[in-house]
């Protein structure tokens, strides 16, 4: 039994779930997750360890190699089962996990045999959730569990590890405690009146209030980088028709991705991949040359390679240093000037040169020449953030969302209090900043912001 927060706080039975935790396809070993206060039940009727007492009766977190049942009773696998009793698992609930064979049939068949028992499907995120309805993590930690299984970069996966510890609750409970103690203390002096309670310390609050609002204007900085990290710098790959794009782009993903021919006006559409340069997470599009057709269908790609250049954070402008210079390759100088960041790229750079523009960096896209240099100029415009420790950097909207509510809250009660307006001015800010904050770790939350994190989650996590 918990309590449930999108039930008002109140309380909230699970039944038993069971899940597939691994992938659908062939590996050596599959594993089948159970969760729920029929756990240990559920898996005593579909696995008899080859010695010793069942699986009920066993201590926690220990391998044990027993034979698995198949629906109708037949063995279907010798398979190890571990259970671990809650509170002290990773849902808060008697659990039990099944390693099996990784035969997708297999773990089929075992899933089958655990519903006939008693258990039913598990919903996509519904382990993690019951996580964080039984108080085993915060909202913030479970957001770093899908953010882990998401990270694409060294960067991402320690930032995500280290908030699943609990990073960012570490960071704002200073606050959020400090914010407590100047509503009790306000309502203590509003509510009993004729107690004998200290006077308002109206410096001391001030105080409190301007390093709460300079932690968290230290906290919502780190969004833009984490965004970023999360989800990618968009890169336009700009150039005119033939200058070696779509090259550049199977050079970098290493396999080939986009259309190479001599023709000019091939791409017609952007294609879009991602991929990691320098330690950089790229959204990368590869662009129709940009010229003057007449073609309308190579029109329309040429417009949507400009629309992909205005968004982007950065543009690789590639130039063909065997041709000589066009009106179209200025074109492409002026793309990359107006560009939040720029690299310029001569290419074709194992073929006799006839220019290059200043600065370019000189690339072969065919041979693989100069890729380096390109990995390390992409890594100086997007520096790690290092002034941050790893877990303290903000991911997601929602995190960005509930730490400017805060802020704009406690900037309103600061100026409140400092402005002279009686104290119950000050406590409505104070408590908007409280309830933001709430929001941020899943003290408070609304159904739909669980909903809506919980849906990205695959089955079984």
């Amino acid at each position: 039994m918990s309590q449930d927060p999108d039930l008002g706080g109140q309380s909230a039975a699970f039944d038993t779930i069971a899940a597939i935790a691994t992938g659908s396809g062939l590996s050596a070993i599959g594993i089948i997750r159970i969760s729920g206060p029929a756990a240990l039940t559920v898996v005593d009727k579909v696995f008899t360890p080859l010695r010793g007492a069942p699986m009920s009766q066993r201590p926690d977190r220990l391998l044990v190699l027993g034979n698995l049942a198949a629906p109708g009773g037949a063995l279907l696998d010798q398979c190890l089962a571990t259970i671990s009793r809650g509170p002290n698992s990773y849902t808060g609930e008697d659990t039990a996990e099944l390693q099996c064979h990784g035969s997708p049939v297999v773990l089929r068949l075992g899933l089958e045999s655990l519903f006939a028992a008693g258990a039913r499907q598990a919903r996509a995120g519904e382990f993690t959730r019951r996580a964080f309805l039984n108080h085993r993590m915060d909202l913030t930690q479970a957001e770093a569990v899908i953010d882990l299984i998401d990270a694409e970069t060294e960067q991402a996966a320690e930032n995500a590890a280290a908030q699943l510890e609990g990073a960012i609750r570490r960071r704002t409970d200073g606050i959020y405690d400090s914010l407590a103690a100047i509503c009790s203390h306000y309502h203590a002096v509003i509510d009993y009146p004729d107690e004998d309670i200290e006077p308002f310390e109206m410096e001391n609050y001030s105080s409190t209030l301007r390093a709460a609002e300079a932690e968290l204007e230290r906290l919502l900085a780190t969004f833009r980088r984490g965004s970023v990290m999360k989800s990618g710098v968009p890169c336009a790959i700009v150039g005119r028709p033939n200058a070696g794009k779509s090259s550049l782009l199977n050079a970098i993903l290493g396999y080939d991705r986009a259309i190479v021919t001599d023709i000019p006006g091939t791409t017609r559409d952007t294609v879009e991949e991602r991929a990691v340069l320098g330690g950089v997470l790229l959204r990368m599009a590869d662009t129709a040359g940009l010229r003057e057709t007449d073609d309308p269908v190579e029109r329309l790609g040429v417009a949507r390679a400009r629309q992909a250049a205005e968004g982007a954070g950065l543009v690789l402008a590639v130039f063909d240093g065997s041709a000589p210079q066009t009106a179209e390759d200025k074109a492409v100088l002026e793309t990359a000037e107006n560009a939040p960041h720029a690299v310029l790229l001569c290419n074709k750079s194992d073929l006799p040169q006839r220019w290059s523009p200043p600065g370019a960096i000189p690339i072969s896209a065919k041979t693989g020449t100069g890729l380096d240099a390109l990995e390390k100029a992409v890594a100086a415009l997007f520096p790690p953030e290092t002034a941050v420790p790893a877990g303290e950097i903000l991911t997601n909207p929602r995190q960005a969302d509930a730490v400017t509510r805060a802020l704009d809250y406690i900037r309103a009660a600061r100026q409140t209090l400092e402005t002279g307006f009686p104290p119950d001015a000050v406590l409505t800010e104070t408590e908007g900043a409280l309830s933001a904050l709430a929001e941020l770790t899943g003290r408070s939350v609304r159904e739909d912001v669980t909903n809506g994190i919980f849906s990205r989650f695959c089955v079984g996590k």
